[in-house]
């Protein structure tokens, strides 16, 4: 989760300078980088620091996928810098024609440079715009790069994109590969320290999506008592086979195994895993040259295609549809399906630089036949296994009809109209989306004193009764029943069905673009806002994505000495209080938003001036479905392994 600041308005300047040709910057070399790195790696925050190693990271997997490496070390060094290292090739060093430098030089100094342009030496490739690697040089106070190859050691190092020193044969070598070492920089950077957790996740994705690649992380930074690092290899025998396994592991399975095709249609690489578990929900992760498209593309719509057409013909020909009485939508084919997609293309054309959406035509046909191909095989060779996948199927149908009936109740108003509002809605004077707040606040007592502490031109308040339904184990038109959820729907302006899903949530009327949960900082509160977190995300995902759902963070003391008043997050700030202010302070420990007055509850957790706000977002979906899953579920086991491995971080509120 990221703490966000609410965005000031700047204000405009009295007078205009002039503009004119000397305003004009042209930048040379890696200047650009420096000057504008968010359109180059995505922001300058912690995710913009971690993408610095997957750049580096993603070349050496181009060498494994080349054939050429096997083994790749990525290392937390002590003073948080990061050193990668393979055993592929190592990057050329030979005088280049046209640039009058090592061939080094030019990959790590010049933008749009690399192997990747070459067909001759990488089939297939991520990052295709040869940005990568010199952009982490650009954006790191020191760079040093090793190079072995033709039986030397090279060395080079270089500093805010620019060499510092001569290319250097520091010595004989009977091994090749390359080594990178790198220290962002911290003046570009607002964080510098790398997490674990978020590079380990990036490498297991890694090791599963290229199967038989080794690949370790190690820690510097954490030492334990006999004097060895942290550290962990990630290594996948069957690909994406264990991938599905992984992500299903907290799911109970419909079939026996997971059906996996690893194949070639069309000169295009395709390995696809799926399976069927009991869930209600569809999980297709999907990816090109290892860059996870969240939006999809061709090759999702190819599988989908693939999947739909052949289990139908299969259904149909075996006469197992006899008893569906409801017609079959392509939706229900899909229903508690979990599915990786990964393709391998030469040329990916993506949608953006940010490469969230796959555009290439030729892979949809590409992926449905190989799916077909292989889906076929499997249905044949398993009946058993085909029957109760069918089965599943004819439920979904009758469940999405029902559901249909249930959503009708829900939207049977039009919010437009005035009469489709939730009764309990305080709503704001204001009808730009893009200025207005709603929070989603715990109990009608805690509900009443926010109606009175909001500025009410553009704060909303929704008072929520009790604990809302778990959709993570509730059917569908069970969903639709709840009033809770209903009200919800309602109040968003949310309606269901896009141009390319029936299921997917419609956020073209939504109503605001902050959606605040404020609950109560206790273990019920705490309940309340996962069992929404829950909701947002099984239901309306887009909202998570798009930024627009964060978590409110009231104060859980009031410290007073005299005149002397400040709210305290923490034991720590309270402590701090204390020592500034003498033994004398009186502390109030607020258990929940009832005990605050309206102009406590503004002054701390509303106002946007004083707040402090987190947003909810989704930094690796496969394995947010699979904590949901954990948490949500029906199954008590890994729930109790979770809290047992975390408990020594919970607050526990007596």
């Amino acid at each position: 989760m990221l703490i966000n600041k609410d965005y000031q308005k700047p204000i405009m300047a009295e007078k205009e300078e002039e503009y004119s040709a000397s305003n004009i910057q042209v930048l040379e070399g890696l200047e650009a980088v420096r000057k504008r790195p968010a359109m180059y790696i995505g922001d300058i925050s912690a995710k913009g620091l971690h993408h610095l190693v997957y750049e580096v990271v993603d070349n050496s997997i181009d060498e494994a996928l080349a054939g050429y490496a096997h083994h790749i070390e990525v290392t937390i060094n002590a003073d948080n810098s990061i050193t990668v290292v393979d055993d592929g090739r190592g990057i050329p060093v030979d005088m280049h024609e046209k640039e009058h430098k090592s061939a080094l030089e030019v990959v790590l100094t010049v933008l749009h440079a690399g192997g990747k342009f070459d067909k001759g030496s990488y089939k297939v490739s991520g990052g295709l715009h040869g940005v990568g690697v010199s952009c982490v040089n650009a954006l790191s106070t020191y760079l040093r790069a090793e190079v072995h190859r033709n039986g030397k050691a090279y060395v080079q190092e270089f500093s805010c994109g620019k060499p510092t020193s001569e290319l250097q044969i520091v010595g004989e070598s009977t091994n090749t590969g390359t080594s990178i070492t790198f220290k962002p920089d911290a003046s570009i950077f607002t964080v510098t320290e790398y997490d674990y957790a978020t590079l380990a996740k990036r490498l297991r994705d890694l090791a599963y999506l290229n199967a038989g690649i080794n690949l370790r992380l190690t820690d510097m930074r954490d030492i334990d008592a006999e004097g060895n690092p942290r550290s962990e290899v990630f290594y996948s025998e069957t690909g994406l086979r264990e991938f599905v396994e992984y992500i299903d592991s907290n799911k109970e399975s419909l079939i026996n195994g997971v059906i996996h095709l690893c194949t070639e249609r069309q000169g295009i690489p395709v390995e696809v895993a799926m399976t069927y578990n009991t869930s209600f929900n569809e999980n297709v992760y999907s990816y090109v040259n290892n860059i996870n498209t969240i939006e999809g593309g061709t090759h999702l719509t190819g599988f989908r295609r693939g999947l739909t057409s052949t289990l139908k013909k299969y259904a149909e020909d075996n006469n197992l549809l006899k008893n569906a009485k409801v017609e079959i939508s392509s939706d229900d084919f899909r229903e508690g399906l979990t599915a990786v997609v990964s393709v391998k293309v030469m040329e990916p054309q993506f949608e953006g630089q940010t490469k969230t959406k796959l555009g290439n035509s030729e892979v949809i046909g590409a992926v449905q036949v190989a799916v077909a191909d292989a889906l076929n095989v499997y249905l044949e060779e398993n009946p058993r296994e085909a029957k109760i996948i069918v089965e599943k199927v004819v439920l979904a149908a009758q469940a999405r009809h029902a559901a249909i009936n249930a959503r009708k109740n829900v939207l049977r108003k039009s919010p437009l109209s005035g009469g489709g509002l939730p009764g309990k809605l305080a709503d704001c004077s204001s009808r730009t989306a893009e200025d207005c707040e709603l929070f989603l606040v715990e109990g009608d007592s805690a509900g009443g004193t926010a109606k009175q502490g909001r500025d009410r031109s553009f704060q909303a308040i929704l008072p929520l009764r009790g604990k809302i339904l778990n959709v993570e184990k509730a059917m569908e038109h069970r969903i639709f029943d709840n009033e809770e959820i209903t009200n919800l729907f309602r109040a968003l302006r949310v309606t269901i069905g896009t141009e390319d899903d029936p299921k997917e949530a419609n956020l073209a009327k939504l109503a605001y673009h902050k959606i605040i949960i404020m609950t109560d900082a206790d273990v019920d509160g705490s309940h309340i806002a996962t069992l929404l977190m829950t909701f947002f995300f099984r239901r309306m995902r887009p909202v998570i994505e798009q930024g627009y759902l964060y978590l409110a963070t009231p104060p859980l003391y009031k410290c007073k000495r005299g005149k002397v008043e400040e709210y305290c997050w923490t034991d720590q700030q309270v402590q701090q209080f204390i020592l500034r202010n003498g033994e004398r302070t009186t502390v109030q420990r607020y258990k929940g938003l009832g005990e605050m007055s309206a102009q406590e509850l503004r002054d701390t957790t509303m106002s946007p001036e004083h707040r402090m706000l987190k947003q909810v977002n989704i930094s690796d979906a496969a394995e947010a479905d699979r904590i949901f899953s954990m948490l949500m579920g029906e199954d008590v086991g890994p729930r109790r392994d979770f809290i047992e491995a975390n408990a020594n971080y919970a607050n526990i509120d007596a």
